[in-house]
């Protein structure tokens, strides 16, 4: 029943239940504020979350010395490109490019049609026999057979002219896709039953040929030494001939080549140098987001979202120390890393490069153990299931949601209070109205009564 708004009683009924239903949702209107404090920490838990993951994994890549290290390569050709992975050591080598990798081309004599006329093909790779049938003995059909096999070998049909009846001609070209010695084939026309082990391919025969032999790559270290030594590679690429080193190589050259990978302290330096300006970032999201303002003009005092949060001053306290505890008893300000009495890290390249100069072994050893350490504090705080900040986030969530679930009963209560009061003021404006309907009649009857006062003086 929907109120009738003071029609009898004169009062402003709606205004009325509405100031007493906001006064009775008080508790509810708590409630929403408290859940937007929750939201507003639960997004700055995850914020800090997330950074604190990042530094985790930016101090993974520095838990050894290889890791750590750095190192930059020349070479004294421009045939010859050395690249540098991980545990690229220093290092000179000298040595001469032999030869290139190169795959194997040939060619068939010309002729009219596949030799085989039932279309069957044997190619024998790296000491394995395929059969192929072709769909005919077509030139056509042959090559088409031999791409469709997948044998990592192209074959295309080459025009080559006419006999003396007039009759096309055409040679097949076999290609194998790949470099390197493994990539050497044979191709037989018939089964392979027809050709025994020695037998000749059809490159052997007359007006064929091998346009390339497939061949390794080949250097020779040391060249023109009692030490000299040939290395091979299928490609034109060379792994770890000298240790985390790439060579490749594009030209083949009688001139020695010399490929020097030395130390790049500045790329050391700088990786370090990243990682405290990580923690520097972690550090000061904490830092902004705990401080807590008084204002000058007499107003309330103001807490940022993590004010006074012990898991966040927990977070603070374990990554500064995981970065100022000794390194195997010395401090981390011999390696430049040094924080000051507000808590801020800074990094001092030229004082790490000079204790790297000095005992670069020793050096790398202490970065690798402060990566090792910090990777395992951040990951304790950010770990997807056990991370002490992880856990905090859920905690919140659950609470959050709690919220909401208690929100919403209330506003089942409020519109049930609301009905309620609704129908108990249409209920009285209604009595009011019946009231106020028989008191006017009454009056009406009342005036009609004869004037007994009136009868009397006549």
């Amino acid at each position: 029943m929907a109120a009738i708004d003071g029609l009898a009683s004169g009062l402003d009924t709606a205004a009325l239940i509405n100031s007493l239903i906001q006064l009775e949702a008080n508790p509810q209107t708590l409630l929403k504020q408290k859940q937007v404090k929750v939201g507003t920490l639960i997004s700055a838990y995850q914020t800090l979350n997330s950074t604190v993951a990042n530094l985790a994994t930016n101090a993974g890549k520095l838990t050894s010395a290889a890791k750590v290290d750095a190192a930059a390569a020349t070479s004294s050709s421009t045939a010859v490109t050395a690249t540098l992975g991980d545990g690229a050591a220093s290092g000179t080598l000298k040595f001469t490019v032999d030869r290139l990798a190169q795959g194997q081309t040939a060619v068939t004599a010309k002729s009219a049609a596949w030799a085989d006329a039932s279309g069957l093909i044997t190619i024998e790779i790296d000491g394995e026999r395929h059969e192929l049938t072709a769909a005919s003995s077509s030139m056509s059909d042959i090559a088409s057979a031999v791409n469709k096999a997948g044998l990592g070998i192209s074959a295309t049909r080459v025009a080559a002219g006419t006999d003396a009846d007039g009759t096309a001609l055409y040679r097949l070209q076999f290609a194998s896709s790949e470099t390197g010695e493994a990539a050497r084939f044979s191709v037989y026309a018939g089964a392979s039953f027809e050709h025994p082990a020695g037998a000749a391919d059809l490159f052997a025969a007359d007006g064929a040929a091998v346009v390339s032999e497939a061949q390794d790559a080949q250097l020779t270290l040391w060249p023109g030494t009692a030490a000299a030594q040939a290395v091979t590679s299928a490609g034109n690429t060379f792994a770890d001939v000298l240790p985390g080193v790439t060579l490749a190589v594009t030209e083949a050259s009688e001139t020695p080549t010399t490929v020097t990978v030395s130390r790049d302290a500045k790329a050391v330096s700088a990786k370090v140098a990243g990682l405290v300006t990580n923690l520097g970032s972690t550090l000061s999201y904490i830092t902004s987001n705990s401080r807590i303002t008084s204002a000058t003009d007499g107003g309330a005092t103001t807490g940022g979202t993590l004010a006074g949060d012990s898991t966040a001053r927990d977070t603070k306290n374990k990554l500064t120390t995981a970065f100022i505890a000794p390194i195997d008893g010395v401090s981390p300000s011999e390696y430049g890393i040094t924080v000051d009495k507000a808590g801020v890290f800074s990094f001092d390249a030229a004082e790490f490069e000079a204790a790297l100069a000095k005992d670069p072994q020793k050096t790398l050893a202490a970065v690798a153990t402060l990566g090792a350490r910090v990777e395992e504090t951040a990951k304790g705080l950010s770990d997807p299931r056990e991370g002490i900040i992880t856990a905090k986030v859920t905690g919140q969530q659950s609470l959050s949601k709690s919220l909401t679930q208690r929100i919403e009963q209330w506003d089942v209560s409020l519109a049930t209070r609301r009905a309620t009061l609704e129908k108990t003021y249409a209920t009285l404006e209604v009595t009011l109205s019946n009231l106020q309907s028989q008191g006017n009649w009454l009056a009406g009857q009342l005036a009609t009564l004869p004037n007994l006062n009136a009868g009397s003086n006549r």
